[in-house]
């Protein structure tokens, strides 16, 4: 299985997660999806995942934008478009996504929920200004591992990001995935998402931000060990710090869930290699923890 394989299965996954609560908040929606290059099998994936919801959709309006330089693409989305319901129009734009900006506006997307898919384009200033221009909004990237897309997210409005790389088993280029959100939920989303997609898929992850740069196993329960490092280089840069704030940088720093750093911290203490105050009871997010040596 590729790495486009695992990226169809999160797209699935973070629809089912988003499209009810874009539905329940407004109206009117729009997904948009763009890939460079000439494959676009995820708006299939896309497509079966809004007919799915399709009961859900009645006095509501979703925008289906796809953005693809695919010849074949209206042809085959096209028996699906006739099974949705007409709340649903879906629009095929051949080109680059470099359109997409355009498209969006064409669409009247602003101001509204947008979850905007982009797969293997330069993420410019434009592209992603279109996609921040949601309301919320919400922004999957895939991109050439090595890139660092953290900033320029940030830059444009999406205030939580989460970056991972994707490294098949066999001679195919790693790629990297990027979420970028201003919703908590929706992050937690992605990162549970991430950990619970097809583990025999021969792809593992590998955590931009570990020094190290170990492969991980796709896992319910990751190996802990490139967290504990990232922890310790955390109360490192920062100082002592709660578990409640490790929590949150375990969720909005690294590639784990926040309920991982839990586990990374138990292994810390038991190791020595951080202290905790107080010392006994509960590791409850008041918990103090600070690596070993430090002064509070």
């Amino acid at each position: 299985m590729s790495t486009d394989a695992i990226l169809r299965e999160l797209l699935v996954r973070q629809l089912d997660h988003w499209l009810p609560g874009a539905l329940h908040r407004s109206r009117r929606a729009t997904l948009a999806l763009a890939y460079a290059g000439g494959d676009a099998g995820g708006a299939d994936a896309a497509l079966g995942v809004v007919a799915e919801f399709a009961d859900r959709l009645r006095g509501r309006r979703l925008t289906v934008l796809v953005v693809a330089d695919d010849p074949d693409l209206p042809a085959r989305l096209g028996p699906m478009e006739a099974t949705l319901p007409a709340d649903v129009a879906v629009h095929v734009v051949p080109g680059h996504p470099d359109r997409l900006p355009v498209a969006l506006k064409a669409a009247g997307a602003a101001g509204a929920p947008l979850l905007t898919v982009v797969d293997g384009a330069e993420p410019t200033p434009a592209l992603l200004a279109a996609a921040a221009s949601g309301r919320p909004a919400e922004l999957l990237l895939v991109t050439d591992v090595g890139r660092a897309p953290r900033p320029a997210l940030t830059a444009a409005g999406f205030p939580l990001v989460t970056e991972v790389d994707l490294v098949p088993a066999d001679d195919a280029p790693a790629r990297l995935f990027a979420y970028a959100t201003g919703s908590d939920r929706g992050l937690e989303a992605v990162k549970d998402a991430l950990w619970a997609v097809d583990e025999y898929a021969g792809v593992r992850y590998r955590d931009p931000a570990d020094p190290a740069g170990r492969l991980l196993n796709i896992t319910l329960d990751p190996e802990p060990g490139p967290l504990r490092r990232e922890l310790l280089a955390e109360l490192a840069r920062s100082g002592p710090r709660t578990v409640t704030e490790l929590r949150r940088f375990t969720l909005t720093s690294t590639v784990y869930r926040a309920a991982d750093a839990n586990r990374a911290l138990t292994s810390l203490l038991a190791s020595g290699a951080v202290t905790r105050d107080p010392e006994h009871g509960r590791l409850g997010g008041e918990v103090l923890v600070s690596a070993a040596g430090s002064t509070v």
